[in-house]
């Protein structure tokens, strides 16, 4: 078994924010980070204010556990580590506006290009299945293809990452972009780029991703430090 304090202390500490930050409350949510001997999961019904390095549960991917009780969801924590294997990190949360959505089974199509940061050109939203259940996750991973964030009907949102704070950031933008429709809705259904813009969107979103975003048209400078060659 190695050594995994560091990463028990960035969940505690990225729990916290996630229910600081407004995204999450109380007891709901769940953080899960893959680890070397399988992947480590927030524990079931323990306050993030309390809860402490030690609490953190290691599961390996055959359902058993070290510790404490996992998360009532730690099913589809298991099967989005298992099918992604470039995904690190599961960060589930009840987020406001995300879930509003959730509850109308809403997906969030292309009407700001920010929808691009999950990957495609639409956040799916996944069909109501009890929570905890295996039919929850066959549900969540048929939303996530291709994807890096779903909604879950009637339940919350899922992000994805490959670090913790990456999933923390998307949770954040998925709860933006959520509310932003919302409000576009009050106005009527907003228009949407085409599919051609969004493909381009995210070519950029994957170049920027490496620090370096050179215009698609070739009318901007590729930005570089200053003093280098041009």
């Amino acid at each position: 078994m190695t050594d995994d304090s560091a990463l028990r202390r960035e969940m505690v500490d990225v729990c916290r924010r996630m229910n600081s930050s407004g995204i999450n409350q109380g007891n709901a949510g769940n953080l899960s980070v893959r680890s070397s001997d399988g992947f480590l999961i927030t524990p079931s019904s323990l306050p993030y204010e309390t809860m402490t390095p030690e609490d953190i549960v290691e599961m390996d991917f055959d359902g058993t556990y070290v510790g404490r009780r996992p998360s009532s969801e730690w099913r589809f924590h298991r099967d989005i580590l298992r099918e992604r294997q470039e995904i690190n990190v599961v960060l589930h949360c009840h987020s406001l506006y995300a879930t509003t959505l959730a509850c109308h089974h809403k997906t969030i199509p292309s009407f700001h290009y920010m929808t691009g940061v999950a990957g495609g050109t639409t956040i799916r939203c996944a069909e109501y299945a009890t929570f905890g259940t295996q039919a929850l996750s066959d549900n969540a991973l048929v939303a996530l293809k291709d994807r890096l964030a779903c909604l879950l009907g009637q339940h919350g949102q899922i992000s994805l990452g490959k670090t913790m704070e990456a999933a923390l950031w998307l949770a954040n933008e998925v709860e933006t972009l959520s509310r932003m429709y919302v409000q576009a809705l009050t106005l009527g259904e907003p228009p949407v780029l085409s599919d051609e813009e969004m493909a381009r969107v995210i070519e950029q979103m994957k170049k920027m991703s490496y620090g370096q975003a050179p215009d698609p048209e070739g009318t901007n400078d590729l930005a570089r430090p200053r003093g280098a060659a041009a």
